[in-house]
């Protein structure tokens, strides 16, 4: 009589000639497609121990209760959420969440089956990502995202990154204060300017003092076109910017907030506006281009095409080195106007409404960095108001 072997638990040897267990179960018809289900578990020690584990899920699907271990990776589940991302934001914010993705989270997470991500996997990681750059948390608020998506789709019920701990406890260090602060004073921004116009050529002297009296973004700056100037109402209105898109080219984009903004010019940088708008018609004509186009860039290369931003930091850095001046960055002339707002008295809605923060807490933030002027005078007041 020969001996029945049709169980469903089959022996197998590993890689290393040890002896383990497994089996196919059968799961039911799939809805969706009509066809049979079926999954394979193996690497059971002994027999027993997948007999058990046999018996568990044949009862779970008896009961309805079964939900088939998903097998996809962060990679995979990445590579469907940032096909809809894609779809969702700035070509200029997808290039950069990319780099985020590409440098970072996926070197450390990319090959993780995405069941098997704790939250102290997840908390090693943003430890590591701590210790390496400074934008940490933005990386894990991106390495979240995905397990977000995974939630979204089944294949997870809970996000461990819910959980990371972000905060850290900061050693106290001698700091000098106002060697970091990225703006310049009134008299330093007023010495800036005066080297500016001698040191640099016009067009960049032109630029530096549009930044520096209305407070826009240097991306906004170099996206404006002439008729987005009235010089009957002293007025520029702000619509778009520049941004980096894929293959590093730049394109015109909404602004930050993506709500246009119409500000008011002085006298002062109105005539400078009308100066270069004349020397750059003279000095575009003679290669070739001709400036008069409705839409023609207020400041362009000698291509008639956008300026790379990075251009603007070289002539700002040149001026500094030159002169030895405080070491500003073209963003800093924007944090410059608006602490010299705050301090000729303006009001935190104006200032916001001037710069463009969709945000007041971003107005705020700034706020917290007037100039020592500033500060001075409000221990001034404080004196004042209680000895006068």
């Amino acid at each position: 009589m020969t001996k029945n072997n049709s169980s469903p638990i089959k022996s197998y040897e590993n890689k290393d000639g040890k002896t383990l267990y497994k089996f196919q179960v059968y799961l039911g018809v799939d809805e969706l497609t009509g066809k049979a289900r079926s999954t394979t578990r193996r690497g059971y020690k002994t027999k027993k121990e997948a007999e058990l584990a046999l018996a568990r899920i044949k009862l779970q699907v008896s009961e309805g209760t079964y939900k088939q271990v998903s097998t996809e990776t962060y990679q995979e589940v990445y590579d469907l959420w940032i096909t809809q991302y894609e779809k969702t934001v700035e070509e200029s914010t997808f290039v950069k969440t990319v780099g985020y993705f590409k440098n970072h989270i996926l070197p450390s997470m990319g090959s993780y089956r995405i069941e098997k991500i704790t939250i102290a996997i997840c908390q090693k990681h943003y430890n590591e990502w701590a210790s390496k750059v400074k934008k940490a948390r933005t990386i894990k608020s991106y390495a979240k995202k995905v397990l977000d998506f995974a939630i979204v789709h089944g294949f997870i019920q809970t996000n461990p990154f819910t959980h990371v701990e972000t905060k850290v406890k900061k050693a106290f260090t001698e700091s000098a204060e106002d060697e970091n602060e990225n703006f310049y004073t009134k008299e330093e921004l007023i010495l800036f300017l005066e080297k500016a116009k001698v040191h640099l050529n016009y067009k960049a002297y032109a630029l530096f003092r549009l930044i520096a009296y209305t407070g826009m973004r240097k991306s906004e700056a170099l996206a404006l076109t002439w008729n987005d100037v009235n010089f009957v109402e002293s007025e520029i209105i702000i619509n778009k910017a520049i941004g980096r898109g894929k293959q590093t080219q730049l394109y015109l984009k909404t602004t930050k907030t993506g709500k246009p903004r119409t500000i008011k010019l002085d006298e002062t940088t109105l005539s400078i506006l009308k100066e270069w708008n004349k020397l750059q018609k003279q000095q575009y004509i003679q290669l070739g281009i001709n400036t008069l186009k409705n839409n023609q860039l207020m400041f362009s290369n000698t291509k008639n095409d956008f300026i790379q931003p990075g251009q603007v930091q070289k002539w700002m850095y040149s001026v500094q080195n030159k002169y030895t001046l405080k070491k500003v960055t073209p963003h800093g002339l924007r944090h410059t106007h608006c602490s010299l707002l705050f301090e000729a008295g303006a009001s935190i809605k104006e200032v916001q409404d001037r710069l463009g923060h969709s945000d007041v807490k971003t107005t705020l933030d700034i706020y917290t960095h007037v100039t020592k002027k500033a500060k001075e005078g409000a221990i001034q007041k404080f004196v004042s108001y209680l000895e006068g």
